[in-house]
C-alpha cells in the first residue's frame, strides 16, 4: 500500500459524495431541475468515472463496506483496510464541508433518511449493498475493481438500486458517504442503518461469492 492509493481513495470518495449529495442539494434548492433519475444517474456515472480513473492505482473502492468486504473474501491485506476506511471518510467529510460552504441554507446536504420504518430501509440497504458487493467481487480482480467491465458494471448496478430504492432507504450503500452529510449536517438519527446494513450486505454477498466458486 502506497500514499498514492489513500490519496487515490479520498479523492475518489470525495468525487462520489461531491457529485453525488451535490446533485441532491441542487435539485432541492432548483425545485427539482435534477430529478429523481438525474441524482441516480449521477451517482452511477461519477462511480464509473473514477474507477476508469483511479482503479488502476487504489482498486477504486470508496465505500468501506466494499473495503472490508475485500478484505473478508481475502483479496486485500488486514494491514489496509483503517487506512483505506479513513482515506475515505476524509474525503467524503471534504465533500460534504464543502458543499456547506456552497450551499449554507441546504438542511441535510444529501443525508440519507428512511422515508418509512426504520426496519423497511434496514432491509433494503442490507440487500442492496448484497447486490452491489457480489457484483464488484464477481467484476474485479484481486482487491481491485478496474477495466472497462468493473466500471460499467458497477456503475450501472449503483444508479439501477438508487433509481428503485432511493426513494425509500436513499440507497446509500456506503457508510462514508451516509456518515459525511450526516455528520456536517447534524442528521444523526438514523445512521446507525447507514453504517450497519452495507456492512451486513458485504459480509452476505463475500458469502454467496464463495459458494459461487466452489459448486
Amino acid at each position: 500500500m502506497k500514499r498514492r492509493d489513500l490519496l487515490a481513495e479520498a479523492v475518489g470518495t470525495f468525487a462520489l459524495v461531491f457529485a453525488g449529495t451535490g446533485a441532491i442539494v441542487i435539485n432541492d434548492i432548483t425545485g427539482g431541475a435534477v430529478s429523481h433519475i438525474g441524482i441516480s444517474l449521477t451517482f452511477g456515472l461519477v462511480i464509473l468515472a473514477m474507477i476508469y480513473a483511479l482503479g488502476d492505482i487504489s482498486g477504486a473502492h470508496f465505500n468501506p463496506a466494499v473495503t472490508i468486504g475485500f478484505w473478508t473474501a481475502r483479496r486485500i491485506e488486514r494491514s489496509t483496510v483503517m487506512p483505506y476506511i479513513l482515506s475515505q471518510c476524509a474525503g467524503a467529510l471534504l465533500a460534504s464541508l464543502l458543499l456547506r460552504l456552497l450551499f449554507p441554507s441546504h438542511e441535510s446536504l444529501g443525508a440519507t433518511q428512511p422515508a418509512g420504518p426504520a426496519l423497511q430501509s434496514f432491509v433494503l440497504e442490507s440487500i442492496l449493498t448484497f447486490v452491489l458487493m457480489l457484483v464488484i467481487l464477481q467484476v474485479s480482480r484481486g482487491g481491485k475493481e478496474k477495466g472497462i467491465t468493473a466500471g460499467m458494471a458497477v456503475g450501472a448496478v449503483i444508479a439501477l438500486e438508487a433509481l428503485f430504492a432511493g426513494p425509500i432507504s436513499g440507497a446509500s450503500m456506503n457508510p462514508a458517504r451516509s456518515l459525511a452529510p450526516a455528520l456536517v449536517s447534524l442528521q444523526l438519527a438514523h445512521l446507525w442503518i447507514y453504517i450497519l446494513a452495507p456492512l451486513i450486505g458485504a459480509m452476505g454477498a463475500v458469502v454467496v461469492a464463495r459458494g459461487l466458486q466452489s459448486l
